[in-house]
């Protein structure tokens, strides 16, 4: 089973985005029983807190739940728990690559794979921000899953 962690700053806006609009592709592409995943921050924040509102409304006018998500930290053991940690940005990027341990095996990268892409964190921008990420995270989200489609066929 292929593990994967999505990682923002607060893990209020971004990675609930990512992680459940990436169950939801999963679902509809029949692979969510071959994948576990997760999100989490750099920061602690928000531990405990449910996502932000804007979040949660734009997930659900495309039909996915997030609500019931709650924020957490990123913590020692995601570095072995989780196989690939895609961070949203160049900053949790480097945060991330700065607390792994030397012996993970967890693959760091960013989500976006265009060139050194980043998703534009739009926690004090308005909903057209939001939208905006939904959208990018639905494209990145549907490249992943046909990758690891590709995978597990071959």
């Amino acid at each position: 089973m292929t593990s994967i962690l999505f990682v923002c700053l607060g893990n209020i806006c971004r990675s609930p985005l990512a992680e459940g609009i990436f169950r939801n592709t999963l679902e509809e592409a029949g692979q969510v029983e071959s994948v576990r995943i997760d999100s989490a921050g750099t920061g602690a924040w928000h531990e405990g807190n449910p996502p932000d509102p804007r979040s949660i409304e734009v997930a659900a006018r495309y039909g996915i739940d997030i609500a019931g998500q709650r924020a957490r930290q990123v913590r020692q053991e995601d570095f072995s728990d989780f196989d690939l940690i895609l961070a949203m940005d160049k900053s949790n990027l480097s945060k991330l690559r700065q607390i792994a341990p030397n012996e993970t095996m967890a693959h760091l990268r960013l989500f976006l794979d265009a060139p050194e892409q980043e998703v534009p964190d739009p926690y004090y921008g308005g909903d057209q921000g939001f939208e905006a990420v939904f959208h990018m995270l639905r494209t990145a989200s549907e490249r992943l899953s046909r990758m690891l489609g590709d995978q597990q066929s071959s």
